[in-house]
C-alpha cells in the first residue's frame, strides 16, 4: 500500500536512463590510453560505478600512486557526454512506472547536475520531476555517505527517512540510502543481485515493470 510511503527517490544512472554500460566502455578506454590501466567491463563496475567523477579521479590517483593526468578528466567529461548524447536510452519500462506514479518523486544521483540535464533531457525523463533533481554535488559528502538523500526527501518537504523508498542499482548507493534510514530496493538488471543484497538492500528486482507492484505491495 502506498500509504506507507511519501516519497520515491531515484538513482539516475543504470536506474531511469541506460547510461552505465556506455559510460564505462567509454571511462575504461580513456584509462587504458591515458594511464596504461586495463580494466573489463566487469571491472569498471565493480570499482567506478555509483561513485562522483571526482570519487572515480581519486580511485584513479591511489592505484597510480600519483595525481591523474589532467588529459583524464577531460575525456572521461567531453567523450562520456558525446557518447551519451549520441545513443542514451531509457531503462525499459521506466516511462510507465512514472507515468502510473501516484507518490512524489525525485532524483538523488553522483552525477552532476549538467549530465542529469543531457541524459534525462535527451530521454524525456525529465519533466517528470519538475526541477526535483539532487546532486551529491549540492552536498558535503557524496555515496555512500546519506548527505544525498536525506537532502533530497528534506527539500521535497518530507522529515521521515523511514516513509522514503529509494531505488539504487549500485551497492554504494544502496549503503548510502541504508545509512539514511531509508527503504531500499536495489534494481540489479546489470548489478549482481547478490551485490545489492550485500550492501543492505530491503528487496532486489531486475524488470523496471515490476516496480508498481513492489510499491503496491509495501506493508
Amino acid at each position: 500500500m502506498t500509504g506507507a510511503l511519501d516519497l520515491v527517490i531515484f538513482d539516475c544512472d543504470g536506474v531511469l536512463v541506460d547510461s552505465e554500460r556506455i559510460a564505462n566502455q567509454v571511462f575504461a578506454r580513456a584509462l587504458r590510453e591515458v594511464c596504461g590501466l586495463e580494466f573489463t567491463l566487469e571491472d569498471m563496475f565493480d570499482t567506478f560505478v555509483g561513485h562522483s567523477r571526482a570519487q572515480c579521479l581519486q580511485k584513479i590517483e591511489a592505484m597510480i600512486g600519483y595525481p591523474p593526468p589532467p588529459e583524464l578528466d577531460r575525456r572521461y567529461q567531453e567523450e562520456i557526454d558525446l557518447a551519451l548524447a549520441s545513443s542514451i536510452e531509457a531503462i525499459a519500462g521506466i516511462e510507465a512506472v512514472l507515468e502510473g506514479l501516484s507518490l512524489p518523486c525525485c532524483v538523488a544521483s553522483s552525477g552532476s547536475h549538467e549530465k542529469m540535464r543531457l541524459t534525462l533531457g535527451k530521454t524525456g525523463l525529465i519533466d517528470f520531476f519538475d526541477g526535483n533533481i539532487f546532486s551529491t554535488s549540492d552536498v558535503e559528502r557524496g555515496k555512500p555517505h546519506p548527505d544525498i538523500y536525506l537532502h533530497a526527501a528534506a527539500t521535497m518537504g518530507f522529515t521521515d527517512p523511514a516513509r522514503c523508498l529509494v531505488i539504487e542499482d549500485s551497492p554504494i548507493g544502496v549503503s548510502g540510502a541504508v545509512a539514511a534510514g531509508m527503504r531500499v530496493y536495489g534494481f540489479a538488471e546489470l548489478m549482481p543481485a547478490h551485490k545489492l543484497h550485500a550492501a543492505g538492500a530491503h528487496h532486489v528486482f531486475e524488470r523496471m515493470r515490476d516496480l508498481p507492484d513492489l510499491i503496491a505491495g509495501l506493508p
